[in-house]
């Protein structure tokens, strides 16, 4: 879990999405999550978790649903939404915290 911790130090907002490979729901947020992670270029990272391959991370930040989306900013948790969200509401979500 160390890179992970170095990552989410960052000076600017990390979102993260702890997801499942076999999650429908996931996959249907897929697509917006990579324009969340386009139009936060330079202002945030968008990172991608798989709970089956990082279980650590996921029981670390009590992950017991997929999506999980949280945004951290220097090591800090600052939001956390379990479940499908708009991009609208994801992009405010971040800029809010940039």
């Amino acid at each position: 879990m160390g890179a992970f911790n170095d990552l989410i130090q960052s000076e600017t907002p990390v979102l993260v999405d702890f997801y499942a490979d076999w999650c429908q729901p996931c996959k249907a947020m897929g697509p917006i999550i990579q324009e969340v992670a386009r139009a936060m270029e330079g202002r945030g990272r968008v990172v991608k978790v798989n709970i089956d391959k990082n279980q650590d991370a996921a029981r670390h930040f009590n992950v017991t649903a997929v999506p999980t989306f949280i945004i951290f900013k220097k090591g800090q948790v600052l939001w956390r939404h379990a479940g499908m969200i708009d991009k609208p509401s994801l992009l405010r979500t971040m800029e809010a915290n940039s």
